[in-house]
């Protein structure tokens, strides 16, 4: 089932939720419709200017029905559970991020990194120092990001679907914390530009040829951060007649230890807020981490 709409009728009113199965839609999709149904609330009901693009992209060459080599559904079906954790969101100010990038970007020599990288290289460090883990331990951070402008040809921006590739950067304890914020962000950055279209259709070639419905345990870890969603989408644009929203946040599911989500700030002007998935010892250790606190703290 791809969208499920709920209407719970109030004393006072109504409340409207909605849900997306993230296997077939992503992010830029989801905030596409939501821009899209409050378009229409705010025009009476005319039609959107940016109608949704529901062509499926599918590898040429290849069939889009997929046979999976399974034989049972406790092979690919994993029933949720809940986790013990705490989570907090972290403000950044317009101001902060500009330092951030700035910092990465003098420290690595160059102007290619950008805020979002700068910022989550931040989270990766203080991550890694709250969790206290062995200095030749390998630590991954990865990062969803849309390839829709990455394919020759590329998607529309207005493309509906799921789009999206997993990326990271990778490091022992000690080389991360050795090197400054630049090398860290510079190791996010390489990854990123690295997946281009070539390597994005030999990893949709790969699957195809093998494919595997990968479950939690694959997609979070000790020695794993993990950062979803986007300061780009306009969460705060949506508008139904009771003005602007007072926050974004998001719902108990794909959440574990180690989990970033990336929001606009509610002050626009490239401001970000970010909420933190942590076991409750190592969010005590990232609350008073000194290089995260002191960015915070910039208005």
């Amino acid at each position: 089932m791809c969208l499920i709409i709920q209407v719970t009728e109030l004393v006072d009113g109504i409340f409207i939720g909605c849900s997306f199965n993230h296997m077939v839609t992503d992010g830029t999709s989801l905030w596409h419709f939501m821009a899209a149904w409050s378009e229409i609330f705010r025009s009476g009901g005319q039609s959107v200017s940016r109608p949704p693009v529901f062509k499926r992209w599918v590898l040429d060459g290849y069939d889009p029905i997929i046979n999976l080599p399974y034989n049972h559904q406790e092979q690919f079906i994993e029933r949720f559970e809940n986790q013990t954790f705490k989570e907090r969101f972290f403000s950044f100010s317009s101001t902060a991020i500009s330092k951030l990038k700035a910092t990465a970007n003098s420290e690595c020599n160059t102007q290619k990194i950008s805020s979002l990288q700068a910022v989550i290289a931040l989270l990766w460090r203080c991550i890694t120092r709250a969790r206290c883990l062995p200095h030749d331990c390998e630590i991954t951070c990865s990062l969803m990001f849309s390839t829709r402008a990455r394919l020759n040809p590329s998607l529309s921006d207005d493309y509906f679907g799921n789009p999206v590739h997993i990326v990271g950067g990778k490091a022992t304890v000690g080389d991360l914390l050795a090197h400054g914020l630049g090398w860290a962000a510079f190791q996010l950055h390489e990854a990123v530009i690295n997946h281009d279209d070539k390597a994005i259709k030999e990893e949709v070639e790969s699957w195809i040829k093998s494919p595997v419905i990968y479950k939690r345990i694959h997609l979070f870890g000790a020695n794993l951060v993990r950062a979803a969603s986007s300061p780009r989408f306009d969460m705060y644009g949506c508008e139904f007649g009771l003005g602007k929203a007072l926050a974004v946040r998001s719902g108990c599911t794909n959440k574990c230890d180690g989990k970033i989500t990336m929001h606009p700030g509610r002050e626009g002007g490239g401001s970000m807020d970010v909420e933190v998935c942590l076991l409750p010892e190592y969010m005590k250790n990232i609350q008073s981490d000194k290089e995260l606190m002191s960015y915070l703290m910039i208005d």
